[in-house]
């Protein structure tokens, strides 16, 4: 205190001190998700400035979108990181319960279509908000918050034994999970849905459910997925996407026109690339949702396969903390918790990117940090926050 008055830098001080939580913030996490997150907004706006139908003639109008998406996502971040994993933890019934409400008002009069898919809800302003997106949080954040109620109630009657998850368990959490899968599958999104069940795999496998489950899950998904296509639950041109993948020369102007598309871009690129902004696939505006599905083609294109791999190498990354912080985290529901992020993450990478190289059929999932999308973006910087939370956490009590 100077004069009476508040010394305001000590906050300041607190935060910058070597024990400090900005000095035990997981950087390596930190950085690898930064700089996925400024290659993103260098390839979006690379891959929208000269799209004048879907701009209005102003080439900022995404940059500026973006930016601000990337604001309100580091902010989240921040917020969740402040509040901890914890807290989280005791309302992660309320944010379930509010994340399956939004993802059954896309199917009613209130959800928006586009490019024949039922997945948004209008907010007004020309933003639209895709509650599969944060949904996926939620399903983490409570089947987390399940598993590990059921083991401490566990433990306590069988003191210093170890408890896996009993069927009653694996069960709830199957069940947690397939309630927001169904509804996304309806509006329909076969990729989130797939997603969710990768969560649901990567979730069981870190509480140590029994091999019997998990094998059992993966067959149920395959069954489910078999029966999805006798059933007629997919649109036509989901269908048609599938039957692409299979068949690359199908329909290269049609419905294997945008892997076709996207392959030319990527083999363009070379190894170090034609230059930034200076990609003809992307000025000529061939490949279709290059923004948002496949933004990994413009990397591709524009900075070739060193480039390409620089974003993998930087998504491997993240995906290595998430694990490592899983491992060490010294409680079930950090484990869990981060386990499902690591899932998640890892599945829609894979898929991303494999669809745009022609291994994955086309599903409509965003790559992590790079694509345009407030939604996705707020999602996967709260899931930064929960993982920095975690290992905020695990360091303090070494």
């Amino acid at each position: 205190m100077l004069g009476g008055r508040p010394d305001r830098r000590r906050p300041l001080r607190a935060l910058l001190a070597r024990d400090g939580p900005l000095r035990r913030l997981d950087h390596s996490l930190l950085l690898a998700s930064l700089a996925l997150t400024a290659l993103g907004t260098v390839l979006v706006f690379s891959a929208t400035r000269g799209r004048d139908h879907l701009t209005g003639g102003d080439p900022y109008h995404f940059l500026l979108r973006h930016c601000l998406n990337i604001l309100i996502g580091l902010v989240l971040a921040a917020f969740v990181v402040r509040i901890g994993h914890r807290r989280l933890r005791d309302v992660a019934p309320v944010l379930y319960g509010v994340s399956v409400v939004l993802t059954a008002l896309v199917l009613t009069p209130l959800g928006s279509t586009v490019n024949g898919a039922r997945r948004w809800i209008e907010i007004g302003g020309g933003f639209a908000f895709q509650p599969s997106e944060l949904v996926k949080v939620a399903v983490i954040l409570a089947a987390a918050a399940l598993v590990a109620s059921r083991a401490e109630a566990a433990s306590r009657r069988r003191p210093g034994e170890q408890c896996p998850p009993d069927a009653v368990t694996v069960v709830a959490v199957l069940v947690l999970v397939a309630l927001p899968a169904v509804l996304v599958l309806l509006t329909p999104d076969l990729g989130q849905t797939l997603g969710l069940i990768a969560i649901a795999l990567a979730l069981l496998t870190a509480a140590g459910a029994h091999r019997v489950w998990i094998l059992g899950l993966i067959a149920a998904g395959v069954a489910g997925a078999v029966a999805v296509w006798q059933l007629g639950v997919l649109d036509e041109y989901q269908i048609n996407r599938v039957a692409a993948f299979a068949n690359p020369e199908l329909d290269p102007a049609g419905v294997g026109y945008n892997t076709h598309q996207a392959r030319i871009a990527i083999g363009a690129g070379g190894l170090t690339g034609m230059g930034l902004f200076q990609g003809s696939q992307t000025i000529g505006q061939f490949v279709p949702e290059q923004h948002t599905d496949f933004i990994f083609t413009v990397a591709g294109e524009e900075l070739g396969f060193v480039g390409g791999a620089t974003i993998i190498l930087l998504l491997g990354v993240v995906m290595w903390r998430a694990l490592r912080i899983a491992r060490d985290c010294p409680d079930l529901y950090g484990t869990v918790l981060a386990a499902g992020i690591a899932g998640w993450l890892a599945f829609q990478t894979f898929e991303n990117i494999g669809m745009s190289l022609g291994i994955m059929p086309v599903t409509g999932l965003p790559l992590p940090f790079l694509s345009y999308g407030g939604s996705s973006m707020f999602a996967v910087w709260i899931a930064v926050g929960l993982l920095q939370a975690i290992h905020l956490q695990t360091t303090a009590r070494r």
